[in-house]
């Protein structure tokens, strides 16, 4: 009989992932490029912080939304000798670059403001609500697009998360051309400047914080590793679950590779496919399993995570 103890299995189980939304993007890229221009027109003609601060989040968003683009067409590259999963974590390092670029406008949108306050300039605030009504518009517009495909990928929630957020900041600047045109109050534009950084920040921080995970490859979000282990456990014939490791392939392709202590080799093929079973409809697609019978030096081992 063969020995399995050593013995790899490499059948790979694969669900379908998110195709390139191409129409969408380049359409939404398209809007907001447009919106970018106008906005940015009008905050140096006016002298709108608020604007061109909005403006300036809205191209980052652009080059996001680019980049987005580029992940999925890497994403499809085939595998070769130098790269045998393709090039699938190319769409995790962009993740994490469009975390990045959304943090340096941050700090530059900040810093501006201080300036400002420090020489406050008199804003034509109808002007600045009317531009910015425009702004709800197209990133509402824009959210809507990216919508129903936010839900399997980290990259198009991402954007959609942005969008959404664009949405209100706009309403928040629309706000804050108002009081200026019934108040006179020139210094609640880089007030709102500074809150457009804050919601920035605030819904940058969880794409940070997952592609940061996803590029050191832990545990991707949504994968609970003991309920992973305990429904492969829950399989027929299955003694015993170790040396598991999950990662992310990319940001719509998690992975596995575990020890699998059977009991009865004899239905060995049927036990790894129960579990491939269970672990795809769990989120993960790719799985290798080393199957293993009760006694040998690696089934003898306690621990589940180890390397």
């Amino acid at each position: 009989m063969e020995d399995i103890h050593h013995h790899h299995h490499h059948h790979h189980a694969h669900v379908h992932e998110v195709k390139s939304p191409n129409g969408i993007f380049i359409l939404s890229i398209a809007l907001n490029a447009a919106f970018v221009i106008v906005e940015a027109g009008v905050g140096f003609w006016q002298g709108s912080l608020s604007l061109l601060s909005d403006a300036g989040h809205n191209l980052g968003d652009v080059f996001s939304l680019l980049l987005v683009l580029a992940a999925f067409r890497l994403s499809a590259v085939h595998p070769s000798k130098s790269f045998t999963y393709g090039l699938k974590k190319s769409t995790v390092l962009i993740s994490l670059l469009n975390a990045i670029i959304l943090l340096v406008a941050v700090g530059a949108i900040a810093v501006e403001s201080a300036r400002k306050f420090a020489e406050p300039a008199e804003v034509n605030g109808a002007a600045v609500s009317w531009t910015a009504f425009v702004g709800i518009i197209v990133n509402g517009a824009t959210a809507l697009l990216l919508m129903r495909g936010q839900k399997g990928d980290i990259n198009v929630r991402g954007a959609f998360l942005h969008m959404a957020a664009d949405t209100l900041v706009s309403a928040g600047v629309v706000v804050s051309g108002l009081i200026i045109t019934f108040t006179g109050w020139s210094v609640v534009d880089p007030i709102v400047s500074l809150a457009i950084a804050a919601a920035i920040l605030v819904s940058t921080w969880r794409l940070l914080s997952e592609s940061l995970r996803l590029t050191l490859d832990g545990t991707p979000r949504g994968i609970d590793p003991d309920g992973v282990v305990a429904a492969m456990e829950g399989c027929a014939h299955v003694e015993n679950v170790h040396h598991v490791h999950i990662w992310a392939m990319s940001t719509t392709v998690n992975a596995l590779t575990a020890h699998v202590v059977i009991d009865d080799t004899a239905l060995m093929e049927q036990a790894k496919a129960d579990i491939k079973a269970r672990l795809a409809a769990l989120g993960i697609a790719h799985s290798t399993l080393e199957m293993e019978t009760r006694g040998s030096r690696c089934a003898d081992h306690d621990h589940t995570y180890v390397g």
